[in-house]
């Protein structure tokens, strides 16, 4: 067997693996690195060698950003402007909402800007009196057309940037892309607000994200609790919690008012079978619910152990206060970032590596949320994939597949292999990650560009547009997953106003494209 067919088997192999959704995506991607090393394809170094790169070092160091944002309240308080300014008018609502994801999108991903507002433009809409149905898929659509804004918009936009500097052509600069990102927000923000009302269902959410306004009233009648109680605030909060079995707090009594074992808590209430507890207390039981308050870092790590079961996890209520604790900090490591990567003063993976540090320096996060910030699932994504680039090329299959495709459109017309190149790239992209497509894709653009002795910097923007395309299917993108179950949709519902979406991003890509980056 020829290193050319191992190579195509892999792919083929991979591409049912993910299309399959049975086996994790990073167990594919590992798959695959082994898979090179193990069919002598590739050398240990080489088949390992994503996990040392740059671009997943880059990656890595973002998400780390990207949370400290998002956990801080940035997001929380973006999001509140829209519900204050707003107003109910559905044009209003859907250019506002589009235009702060796609800011958001730009600045910290498309999963993280659309996870933060998806409860927010619930709300937006219940108060609008808009279903909801109206306005998610418009969200998760215009987050795809943010993530074209700014190198930081998508892991796919640093990868093509340095896969154009492989290929001997200059990086995209860190504000480049949004030439091609602000024709397709402004174009898919007219496309959702003339045909959205049509194409879009109205229907009733099935689960709906919760209302923090809400959940803080709920929860002051629960506990007869007076207005002057702090239950969610900057410095601090409340959760409840249930005591489970064989918790190390049964046997303790407990009253409201009173601190926990710890000294760290205060009981704010405590409720036994839906019941509230009188003020002198009782000896704890399982099943008890007991409702603290303290700061949000005491709430974090007493919450996080075994002996009681959260029910509304400290961190996620922590991101639902506007401009929280450490927001300032994280606008600024954000701003200086910006202005490094804008500049070009030091090395893009440098200025995200400097950044995440100062995260951590600053106390916005300890190492230990850090960690956990990053997406490990993208990381080993991208890692695992990049050797299957580095096959492509060193064994020709790249070569020989450019070859077919230019065979195809006559090998005479870059617009054609763009055409081609952009089309594959959209189908992929419906069933398996962008990420993954691109990945799959960037060595045969590469080729397609040398082969026609044109530059590559069209190739790769266009591979850019068409792997944000992903439009047309809920498993496309987890953005568009996240909006599935509260916008009450169903598979069919996506097509409808995805395929227009996916034709504008076909045009930008093959006819205006060529015109900003010339062949």
């Amino acid at each position: 067997m020829t290193p050319v067919v191992t190579v195509l088997l892999i792919l083929v192999a991979a591409v049912i693996a993910f299309l399959s959704n049975r086996v994790p995506l990073g167990v594919v991607a590992l798959g695959v690195a082994v898979a090179l090393w193990g069919s002598g394809v590739l050398t240990l170094n080489q088949a390992l060698a994503g996990f040392g790169d740059p671009t997943v070092i880059f990656i890595a160091a973002l998400f780390v950003v990207s949370d400290a944002l998002d956990a801080t309240g940035v997001t929380a308080w973006a999001g509140q402007q829209v519900i204050n300014q707003g107003g109910g008018s559905r044009v209003r609502l859907l250019l506002m909402i589009g235009g702060l994801v796609a800011l958001l999108t730009a600045l910290i991903s498309v999963n993280g800007s659309v996870a933060a507002l998806v409860p927010v433009v619930v709300v937006v809409a219940i108060r609008a009196r808009i279903a909801p149905s109206q306005l998610l898929i418009p969200l998760a659509f215009s987050a795809h057309a943010g993530s074209l804004l700014l190198l930081t918009g998508t892991p796919v936009n640093i990868l093509v940037s340095d896969a154009a500097t492989d290929a001997g052509e200059r990086p995209f600069g860190y504000f480049e892309f949004a030439l091609a990102g602000l024709p397709l927000l402004a174009g898919g923000l007219l496309i959702i607000v003339l045909f959205g009302r049509r194409l879009l269902p109205h229907r009733a959410p099935s689960v709906l994200p919760p209302d923090v306004g809400g959940h803080v009233r709920t929860l002051r009648d629960q506990y007869a609790l007076g207005e002057d109680t702090e239950l969610l605030g900057v410095s601090r909060g409340a959760t409840e919690v249930v005591i489970p079995p064989r918790s190390a707090l049964i046997g303790v009594h407990l009253f409201p008012g009173m601190s926990t074992p710890s000294g760290d808590l205060v009981v704010l209430g405590l409720q036994r079978a839906g019941a509230p507890l009188t003020e002198t207390g009782a000896v704890l039981q399982a099943g008890d619910v007991l409702l603290l308050s303290g700061t949000w870092e005491h709430l974090q790590y007493h919450t996080s152990g075994s002996d009681v079961l959260v029910v509304d996890p400290p961190e996620s209520l922590r991101r639902s206060i506007p401009l929280g604790a450490g927001a300032k900090r994280s606008m600024t490591v954000l701003a200086v970032m910006v202005l490094m990567l804008a500049t070009g003063l030091l090395p893009p993976v440098i200025a995200a590596v400097l950044a995440a540090v100062a995260i951590v320096l600053t106390g916005v996060f300890t190492s230990a949320q850090a960690y956990r910030a990053i997406n490990w699932t993208t990381v080993v994504l991208v890692g695992g994939m990049i050797p299957l680039s580095t096959a492509f090329i060193s064994t020709g299959a790249a070569d020989m597949i450019a070859e077919q495709m230019l065979a195809l459109v006559g090998g005479t017309s870059p617009h054609l292999a763009l055409l081609v190149m952009c089309l594959l790239t959209m189908i992929l992209g419906q069933l398996i990650s962008n990420m993954a497509t691109v990945l799959i894709m960037l060595p045969i653009a590469t080729v397609l560009a040398s082969d026609l002795n044109v530059s590559v910097l069209p190739f790769m923007m266009a591979l850019t547009v068409a792997g944000a395309a992903a439009f047309l299917t809920p498993v496309a993108t987890p953005a568009n997953t996240m909006v599935l179950e509260p916008g009450g949709y169903v598979f069919s519902d996506y097509w409808k106003l995805g395929l227009p979406m996916l034709l504008l991003f076909l045009a930008v890509a093959v006819l205006y494209v060529p015109l900003i980056w010339p062949f």
